[in-house]
């Protein structure tokens, strides 16, 4: 779900890297939904050739997605089809972490890697011809240098194919959608129903066979055609499904040459979300814990299909401890103290142990992150006082009379309600009244509501995360103004402004938290 704040947010950025025009066209699809060219023009009052610029635009950075809606006609007139244009809103937030990308790429590849990086975060798409002589224009760098880096960059993936141009997306028809209804009243079906961005997503991403695949023309075969099976970290059967699928180009150029290629967000955010659980685990356990959770990261990292995975898959003792090894760090550690520290994080269960192997619990980490980040708001804004009743109503996870978070708070009966009434107010709490009897005062029962509280705290982060994106925006234009003026007020001016961005940049950790994790 795209907060009210939310979609502010991204029309600030989009406004700040692409200008008024773009970001127009961008609002009006985040705020409507997927939209016709025509139902644009009408809705921006912009023409038509504005449009198709802005969304030309978009589309080259990844912002929006074209797609062919396909429509059967009620009476089985046949099927209506038309293009549709749909706001990407989780790549349209992404565009603030590109420094952080760049520089996990620099800790882990060289410099010619983060340099194809950069090219691609600038330009959003590229093909390999693009990458290559933009590479030789900055440095005199050879092919191959910079054909090594960008293999390296797609060995780990952090580099991708482009995803279909317009994927067609079929409504399901009358029927499907009455047996889905009946059986979610039934209780048959438990899944969250995926949104329409998140299925023209999946239907424009290519196949994993082709996704990564990078051919190249290489020696001569047997026939005196040239090989072009020399890809990068895929099998022959998916080397013979890409020789089928793709074909040379009529000018001449090699497939290579054609295809586009754009960063692979999906992955960035993996290693993110990593990060943060290692950071989770750092703060409650000792490096030894620290050491074998992020070995199991490491070792389940190929078999993660989708960024909100659940669990890792499972391994077993013997399996972690070589991944341990691997490490410098991890030399010292013994096999028994790998089964301590596997004990020891079971307890809260960030690691389940079954049938003598063991698997990380993702969901578990993050909803302890969240909920604590949550109570450090509430004590911050609202004092130990209120934390203590919002911490117990949390843990509770049912109704709660007034009188009854009172005392087990040991807060006083008069400013319970108030305290209460004050985070109600502002949606951190749920209230609801029980009449007993007629004449009686009704009860005041209290509760949270986890579901509907986290997206009211990622909607006050994301309206944080706009005030301070525009007085950043106000402190750089000031800067400018203030080239002529005493160095002392520079310097002051300069620190203000790199408080800010530090401020930014822990807020978006936090919106993370909350929205991509």
């Amino acid at each position: 779900m795209v907060t009210q704040y939310g979609i502010k947010y991204a029309v600030n950025l989009i406004t700040a890297h692409f200008g008024d025009l773009v970001a127009k066209v961008c609002e009006c699809l985040l705020r409507r939904g997927h939209l016709t060219l025509q139902a644009i023009v009408r809705s921006t009052e912009l023409t038509s050739s504005q449009v198709k610029n802005s969304l030309l635009v978009l589309i080259q950075h990844n912002c929006v997605q074209a797609f062919i809606l396909d429509q059967t006609g009620e009476h089985g007139d046949g099927a209506k089809q038309s293009t549709q244009y749909i706001a990407l809103f989780d790549n349209i937030i992404q565009r603030w972490r590109f420094p952080k990308f760049l520089t996990m790429v620099s800790k882990k590849l060289d410099k010619q890697c983060v340099e194809l990086l950069e090219g691609l975060l600038q330009h959003g798409r590229l093909t390999l011809k693009q990458m290559f002589d933009r590479a030789k224009s900055g440095q005199n760098e050879g092919d191959d240098v910079v054909q090594e880096a960008f293999v390296k960059l797609l060995n780990a993936h952090f580099i991708e194919r482009c995803p279909a141009s317009e994927p067609v997306l079929t409504n399901p028809t009358k029927e499907e959608e009455a047996a889905r209804k009946r059986a979610a009243k039934s209780g048959k079906i438990l899944e969250v129903q995926e949104t329409l961005e998140q299925r023209v997503v999946e239907a424009a991403m290519p196949t994993e066979a082709l996704r990564f695949l990078f051919a190249t023309e290489t020696e001569p075969t047997a026939d005196g055609g040239k090989d072009k099976s020399n890809s990068s970290s895929v099998t022959p059967g998916e080397k013979r499904k890409h020789d089928a699928i793709e074909s040379k180009a009529e000018s001449g150029a090699t497939d290579e040459q054609v295809v586009l290629w754009r960063a692979n967000i999906d992955e960035f955010i993996r290693h993110l979300r990593h990060k943060a659980c290692i950071e989770n685990v750092r703060a409650r356990f000792d490096d030894g814990a620290v050491i074998v959770f992020g070995a199991m990261l490491e070792a389940t990292r190929s078999a993660e299909k989708k960024v909100k995975t659940e669990n890792s898959v499972p391994l077993s003792l013997s399996s972690i401890y070589e991944e341990v090894i691997k490490s410098e760090e991890g030399r010292n550690i013994t096999f028994d103290r790998v089964r301590a520290s596997l004990v020891q994080l079971s307890c809260p269960p960030f690691v389940k142990a079954a049938n003598e192997s063991y698997s990380v619990d993702f969901k578990k980490i993050i909803e302890l992150a969240q909920h604590e980040e949550v109570e450090s708001i509430v004590l911050k804004r609202y004092g130990r006082d209120a934390y203590r009743m919002f911490r117990l109503l949390s843990n509770s996870g049912h109704l709660l009379e007034t009188d009854k978070v009172a005392d087990a708070t040991f807060v006083e009966k008069k400013e319970t309600p108030i305290i209460l009434y004050k985070l109600w107010k502002d949606d951190y709490l749920q209230l609801e009244k029980l009449q007993i009897g007629v004449k009686q005062t009704p009860f005041q029962l209290w509760k949270v509501n986890k579901s509907t509280l986290k997206v009211h705290v990622l909607d006050e982060m994301f309206h944080a995360a706009f005030n301070l994106s525009q007085r950043v925006a106000f402190e750089l234009e000031h800067e400018k103004e203030l080239s002529n003026v005493l160095q002392d007020k520079r310097v002051n001016r300069l620190r203000k402004r790199l408080l800010l961005e530090s401020s930014q940049m822990k807020l978006d950790d936090a919106i993370m938290l909350f929205h991509d994790f």
